[in-house]
């Protein structure tokens, strides 16, 4: 009985052995894998949530200062319209 449990002790420190290994190759892929996507993404120039957002805001500023030109635009071209007195 003495030669069995001892067999059996044996095997399931091989077990534990092993899948600590696996556990440790996994860990190694996933930071290989995070590291390989962070290059490949760097190099693809994306911009930052924050560069966007300013580049957002600054592009609705301009579309609101190109209308209120518009629409000043559009009132001296109906004033200059309009009647002339003849003299």
């Amino acid at each position: 009985m003495q030669a069995e449990n001892r067999l059996f002790d044996d095997f399931v420190k091989f077990v534990n052995g092993a899948a600590g290994t696996l556990a440790g190759m996994g860990r190694e892929a996933e930071a290989g894998a995070k590291s390989r996507a962070r290059e490949w993404f760097g190099g693809m120039d994306f911009v930052s949530r924050d560069e966007f957002e300013a580049v957002k805001a600054m592009a609705a500023a301009a579309r609101d200062e190109a209308d209120a030109l518009k629409a000043r635009l559009d009132a001296l071209e109906a004033r200059d319209k309009g009647p002339t007195p003849r003299a």
